[in-house]
C-alpha cells in the first residue's frame, strides 16, 4: 500500500478538522496516510518512504516539506491554510478536485531550486542546511549590527556592516528579501538574491546573482558575538568569529504541486497589492 503523509500546522484552527477529511478520502483512495503535527519547527525528517505530502497550513509549512521532499524526489501537494499562498497553491474550497487532477497525473508540478549553506570553522564544515526561500545571517537579537566580508567566486565583493544578510531564491524573493528591498524574481528564473538588511553604508544594495558561482561570507570581529545563520526562518546555526559560509545553489529540487507562475503572480496582485499605484 502507498504512503502518504499528511503534515498538519497545528496553528492553524482549520487544519485539524481538513486533515481528517482529507486522510478519508485518500483512504477510500487505498493509501496509507499518516499524520504529522507541524508547530513551526521541526529537527525531524518524517517523509522518506512517502508516495507524496500534503501540507495543511501556510507557506512556512510549505517549506519545511520542501527542504524533508527534495532529495528523494517526493513531491508535495499544499493546502493554503495561511495568508499569502505563493508557494501553497491549492485552496481550501477544491483540494478534493486539485487532489484528483494531481492522482491522475493531470496536475502541474513545479520544480523550485534551493539555497544551500555550509558553514566552516578552522577550515573544518560544521554545519549545512537548504532552504527554499532564503539562508540569513543576523545577530541574534534585533538591532545590533554585525561585520562580514563577502565575495563571489573568490572574488572579493564587499565589506559589509548590517543587521544581517540575506541569499534568496527566486521562490524566496516575495518574503525577507522583498522586504528588505530586494527585488521580486519570477520563480522560473534561476538565480540568487543577495540583500543587505539595514546596511550601515547607503552603497550598499541588492544584487542578483548567478547561481552557478559559490558565496563566500566571513564572519568579523563584531560588537557582538550572538550571530546566526537561519535557513526559511526555521532552522538555526549558531555561527562564530572566524567562520566562513559559503552559499550555492541546492544539489535537489523541490517538487510543488499547482505551484504555478499563474498563482504566483495572483498571489502578488491580490496579497501584496502590487499594483502599480495608490490607486491602480
Amino acid at each position: 500500500m502507498k504512503k502518504v503523509l499528511v503534515i498538519v500546522n497545528t496553528k492553524k484552527e482549520k487544519s485539524t478538522a481538513l486533515a481528517k477529511d482529507v486522510s478519508s478520502y485518500l483512504e477510500i483512495k487505498g493509501y496509507e496516510v499518516e499524520l504529522y503535527h507541524f508547530n513551526g519547527f521541526s529537527k525531524k525528517n518524517p517523509v522518506k518512504g512517502c508516495e507524496f505530502v500534503v501540507t495543511l497550513g501556510g507557506d512556512g509549512t510549505v517549506l519545511f516539506a520542501a527542504r524533508c521532499t527534495a532529495k528523494y524526489k517526493i513531491p508535495v501537494f499544499p493546502v493554503n491554510l495561511g495568508e499569502f499562498g505563493f508557494i501553497a497553491g491549492v485552496q481550501p474550497g477544491s483540494w478534493k478536485k486539485s487532489l484528483d487532477k494531481f492522482l491522475a497525473g493531470k496536475a502541474p508540478v513545479a520544480e523550485r531550486s534551493l539555497v544551500a549553506a555550509e558553514v566552516l570553522r578552522d577550515g573544518e564544515s560544521v554545519s549545512t542546511c537548504i532552504g527554499l526561500n532564503d539562508i540569513v545571517i543576523s545577530a541574534k537579537e534585533a538591532v545590533r549590527t554585525i561585520c562580514m566580508a563577502v565575495s563571489y567566486n573568490n572574488q572579493h565583493l564587499t565589506q559589509l556592516k548590517s543587521d544581517g544578510v540575506i541569499f534568496s531564491t527566486p521562490t524566496g524573493s516575495t518574503a525577507y528579501s522583498s522586504s528588505a528591498g530586494g527585488p521580486i524574481i519570477d520563480p522560473d528564473m534561476d538565480a540568487f538574491i543577495f540583500t543587505p538588511v539595514n546596511p550601515f553604508s547607503l552603497s550598499a544594495r541588492p544584487i542578483v546573482l548567478n547561481p552557478e558561482g559559490v558565496i563566500s561570507v566571513l564572519i568579523k570581529e563584531s560588537r557582538t558575538k550572538e550571530i546566526i545563520l537561519t535557513a526559511d526562518g526555521q532552522n538555526v546555526c549558531k555561527l562564530m568569529e572566524g567562520d566562513e559560509v559559503l552559499v550555492r545553489r541546492g544539489q535537489d529540487k523541490a517538487l510543488l504541486v499547482y505551484c504555478t507562475t499563474e498563482n504566483f503572480y495572483k498571489a502578488l496582485l491580490s496579497k501584496r497589492n502590487w499594483s502599480g499605484g495608490p490607486n491602480a
